[in-house]
């Protein structure tokens, strides 16, 4: 007869899980005492940071060149990711009875031949510099393209009935280039565009995806940090050399998708007579209307092409239950990153310590607690390490149309995604979950384990969309990342938000991402045990986990658990 012990025992035994109080209080019904069974709770004690520390170290490695995508680093750190999985015996469950499920995809490097001019109505032009004053792609997948069309400002580029906005206006914008700021309206009303937090409106790639729809030759997005919620290097290193696209699907694509500096923005709007303040300020009312612009982008698209596949990395421990294991528990952590930069002088190697070797580290670590159990949960427990998440969540969208199980069958995801090593956590912060009818065990596991859910400390800057587990949202299934808030022992939450604001000026996509031994891991342990015991509750619960009422990912659940896709 299995033992039973109450998870508030961990208090005792870790003594990285701090004092702090739940933050969060809620309207549901709260849950009493979360219980795992003695064989979870053995396997989750044996989590190591040490274990987690050497993968970060071998994944971050200059031999691996950055981990990039189609690049022989990220294949060979999806090899050592497979290999780890082969030596915990999990089931492989990717293409063809291995641990590989193949992402076709291609990849793209703008050629020295392009061409990128602003061309106004009196007949001067600018050449603007790749890189310096923008970046551009041709997602067609052509090796040429040519585009010579009106400039057309749109505002934010956003249609949201629901929150009775249309920045279009019903114009026909066939053939046009669209000129339009990242973010959303900016409000204090979570009915709104829910206010602060920033929505998938907001997002960079749903502009692309709109302007395409409607049939539009090119976008362009103006670059401001402060509503980007990153530098200009930023965007320069993540669209400088070879970025990689998912083969064609049949949906619309754009000749142009840009970025442009925000001075380029300024001298658009001056040679237009009309100043760039009050455009962004024209652009926050619900009265705006599209404004075409007497200036054209001029732009000869030369693309080198490379088809490639690279691959996710799947495996699997089948559930115990006769019946539930047909039904998963999902984690989720990407392992590439951007590559080496061969024309860069310098360190030219973007190794991704944090982003995201520490992910990795933590679903290996799972992974070999998880089989070391003497015991298995109900349902079965996927681990999923995917590729080209850099490139724009494509291996998870990859994943989330293919499945190695239907989607209307996957309880959840936990995803993990550049989780700092920085020392013992107080707070964890699972942004988004609130959002599924798992929150209050979530809250109830939180307070077991001592730790403050936080807020998004930075909702503006839309990190739910930005990380695998929005793909997996996308097709229904409900899930967040695990992450630590800002305040760690020792530490007040000032120290925390200002280390996590030094990583993202100085660090983040940068080649100083990398590993040092100085580095603290024993946070990363406490959200894996954090994740590992949430995983092994949702994966005993009589229901598979759902949205709220009203969710934008609702209908996506209802549709996949009805048809079983």
């Amino acid at each position: 007869m299995r033992t039973t012990v109450i998870v508030v025992f961990l208090l005792a035994l870790f003594s990285n899980i701090s004092t702090a109080q739940a933050s969060h209080k809620h309207s549901r019904p709260p849950v009493g005492p979360v219980r795992l069974p003695g064989a979870a709770f053995t396997a989750m004690q044996k989590i190591d940071p040490e274990r987690i520390r050497a993968h970060v170290r071998f994944l971050s490695h200059d031999l691996l060149e950055g981990r990039g995508t189609g690049q022989r680093g990220g294949d060979i750190a999806a090899e050592y990711i497979a290999t780890e999985f082969a030596l915990y015996g999990l089931k492989p469950v990717g293409d063809s009875g291995s641990y590989f499920q193949k992402v076709p995809m291609v990849g793209i490097t703008p050629a020295p031949g392009t061409t990128f001019s602003l061309a106004s109505s009196k007949g001067a032009t600018t050449d603007l510099r790749p890189l310096d004053q923008y970046v551009a792609y041709d997602q067609t997948q052509q090796p040429q393209s040519d585009v010579d069309a009106d400039i057309v400002y749109v505002g934010y580029g956003i249609e949201a009935p629901e929150y009775k906005w249309d920045d279009y206006k019903g114009i026909d914008v066939r053939g046009k280039v669209l000129l339009m700021l990242v973010n959303e309206p900016p409000s204090d009303d979570v009915n709104f565009f829910k206010g602060k937090a920033l929505t998938y409106y907001g997002r960079w790639t749903y502009k692309y995806e709109e302007a395409a729809r409607k049939g539009a030759v090119g976008a362009i997005l103006i670059h401001q940090t402060e509503m980007a919620s990153y530098p200009w290097e930023v965007v320069r290193n993540s669209n400088s050399g070879e970025k990689s696209y998912l083969k064609l699907d049949g949906a619309p694509k754009l000749k142009v998708a840009s970025w442009i500096q925000l001075e380029v923005a300024k001298q658009i709007a001056a040679t237009s007579g009309m100043n760039l303040d009050k455009m962004m300020a024209d652009a926050r009312s619900r009265d705006f209307h599209p404004v075409t612009l007497p200036v054209e982008l001029k732009a000869h698209m030369v693309s080198n092409m490379r088809p490639f596949e690279s691959n996710n990395v799947l495996a699997m421990l089948p559930g115990s239950d006769s019946k539930l294991r047909s039904e998963a528990v999902l984690y989720t952590a990407h392992y590439d990153h951007l590559g080496i930069r061969p024309e860069m002088p310098g360190d030219n190697i973007y190794n991704g310590a944090n982003d995201n070797a520490t992910g990795c580290g933590i679903l290996l670590e799972l992974a070999r607690a998880y089989s070391e159990a003497a015991a298995r949960p109900r349902r079965s427990i996927l681990f999923a390490s995917v590729t080209a998440e850099e490139q724009g969540l494509l291996g998870s969208e990859y994943l989330g149309k293919h499945p190695p199980m239907p989607a209307g069958k996957i309880s959840l995801d936990l995803n993990y995604d550049d989780v700092p090593p920085l020392g013992s956590p107080e707070e964890v912060e699972v942004s988004g979950s609130e959002r599924t009818t798992f929150y209050p065990v979530i809250e109830a596991m939180a307070k077991n384990f001592r730790l403050m859910i936080r807020p998004d400390a930075r909702p503006e800057a839309g990190h739910y969309y930005r990380s695998d587990h929005f793909s997996l949202a996308r097709v229904g299934i409900p899930a967040f990342s695990v992450n630590e808030g800002t305040k760690y022992k020792g530490h007040d939450a000032a120290w925390g938000l200002q280390q996590a604001e030094e990583y993202t000026a100085k660090h983040y996509h940068q080649p100083s991402d990398e590993y040092h031994p100085s580095m603290d891991f024993t946070g990363d342990a406490a959200m894996a045990r954090f994740g590992f015991a949430l995983g092994w509750e949702a994966a005993s619960q009589i229901k598979l986990v759902g949205w709220q009422k009203g969710d934008e990912f609702e209908a996506a659940r209802m549709k996949s658990s009805a048809g079983g896709e």
